[in-house]
């Protein structure tokens, strides 16, 4: 409850009312439990997941929104962008 309380805090999305001539992208709650290195719990996270796959590019949406990187990928393109000049 208190990740979802936090996404809710944070403005992380807006209620709007649908359009009418608009299908509703349905979604899901995904629940993880982060361990520590001895595996006790160190703390619950969730996020919200729209399943996409119900989506038609050009009616459903032009664009792809939410993009996620993470840090690990981040390190490897300035890795590479570095010794390649």
């Amino acid at each position: 409850m208190e990740e979802m309380k936090a996404l809710v805090g944070n403005g992380t999305w807006d209620i709007v009312k649908k359009p009418l001539d608009r299908k509703i992208v349905g979604c899901k709650w995904v629940f993880t439990v982060k361990h520590k290195s001895n595996d006790s719990v160190e703390r619950y996270k969730v996020r919200l997941v729209a399943q996409d796959f119900t989506q038609t590019y050009g009616i459903d949406y032009e664009e792809t929104v939410a993009l996620m990187a993470k840090l690990n990928s981040i390190r490897v393109i300035l890795s590479i962008a570095v010794n390649l000049d």
